[in-house]
């Protein structure tokens, strides 16, 4: 049941800034720009060794489940958190397709397999990928396989994160919902060139691929699924920006120029002061998605289409920001400058670009536009 539209709660609790301080500790350690640099130049994209230690060893992959379906019993806020923190390390992991897409979308599922699916994406021990393409916006219709005597048949584009699945949550064109084993006869996993080098998209092609039914109807767990991944998302685009800003201030800091420090120069102070308050707007827009979903408030589709709408524009400003700030240093591949350039780039066509979501909060809205 929904519940009523309240005040959205915009501050961290303790516990959220202790959750915080655990997964940057982590990330510090474990995720540094010369290691995802580096990671980026292999031919694994992926850092599973990462994603042990935040799946299985912290829990954090069942953060949305229930206890008494294996999970942590934690929510959308715990979750918006981590998200932040893999953001700002622009973090080469699954979390936002396997532990908020796919998990989000069999909570909506009942029945055995379901059940059996999401105790296995809760441990972290399972790697679950909604084969629908990263640039679908919530209320947009995906593309359906064809289902012939129980098998899928199919090509699905611009799927992240499909090769480190171990299981595929595919719409079928009979409006059910299937899981497909990822290594299974008739399942190929095609790498696609993208964009963001940490991120990485796939094709999937099915062809007679043997597939289990999940659900009857694939629109309520789908719908689902793409709302909370674009509510979400805003909280990694935060922490993309806010690291692109302390890393850009960080550096005016001790760049000196004329024998003087650059970030001392006015015109600068105001760009880097513009970029803040753009942050900090984002900030709340953010929280208010992640509150929203949290909560089951009415108003979730509009703070999610708000906040998608607010936080593309700030990411991708501020990450042209911190390359042009950092001079020619920040034009080089050695920087991670880039990195967090691609993935703001990268989600801001994910779950739907800023125009789309645009057009749905007019629509949720009932504000029309002018007639032809």
């Amino acid at each position: 049941m929904t519940a009523p539209a309240t005040t959205p709660d915009l501050l961290y609790s303790q516990e959220e800034e202790d959750l915080r301080a655990a997964v940057r500790d982590l990330l510090a350690d474990r995720c540094d720009a010369a290691s995802v640099l580096a990671r980026a130049e292999s031919g694994e994209p992926h850092d599973r060794t990462l994603w042990k230690s935040l799946a299985e060893d912290m829990g954090l992959a069942g953060l949305l489940v229930p206890e008494e379906r294996g999970g942590q019993g934690a929510g959308h806020r715990e979750a918006a958190v981590v998200l932040e923190e893999l953001g700002r390390a622009v973090a080469p992991v699954p979390y936002l397709t396997s532990a908020v897409v796919a998990t989000e979308a069999l909570l909506a599922c009942t029945g055995e397999e379901a059940g059996r699916l999401l105790t296995g994406l809760a441990s972290g021990r399972a790697v679950g990928v909604l084969a629908v393409s990263l640039t679908t916006a919530p209320g947009d219709t995906p593309r359906t396989a064809r289902v012939e005597d129980g098998a899928l048949h199919g090509e699905f584009t611009g799927v992240a994160d499909a090769r480190a699945a171990d299981v595929l949550l595919v719409p079928g064109e009979d409006g059910a919902l299937y899981a497909v084993d990822a290594t299974a006869a008739g399942v190929a996993v095609t790498p696609r060139v993208s964009l963001d080098l940490t991120r990485p998209v796939d094709t999937v092609t099915l062809d007679a691929a043997p597939a289990r039914r999940v659900a009857d109807d694939a629109s309520g767990p789908v719908g689902r699924a793409l709302l909370a991944g674009a509510g979400l998302l805003a909280s990694e685009q935060l922490g993309v920006a806010e690291q692109a800003l302390t890393g850009t201030v960080g550096y005016l800091k001790e760049r000196k120029q004329f024998n003087r420090q650059v970030g001392g120069f006015q015109a600068l102070k105001h760009r880097l002061a513009r970029i803040w308050l753009d942050v900090v707007n984002l900030r709340a827009a953010a929280r208010s998605a992640a509150d929203a979903l949290a909560t089951g408030s009415r108003d979730a589709d509009v703070a999610v289409a708000v906040a998608q709408t607010y936080a593309s524009r700030v990411a991708v400003h501020a990450t042209e920001e911190a390359v042009q700030l950092h001079g020619g240093i920040g034009m080089t591949w050695e920087h991670p400058a880039h990195l967090y350039l691609k993935r703001a780039k990268a989600d801001s066509l994910a779950c739907g670009t800023p125009g789309r979501h645009k057009e749905r909060l007019a629509e949720l809205v009932d504000l029309r536009g002018p007639s032809a």
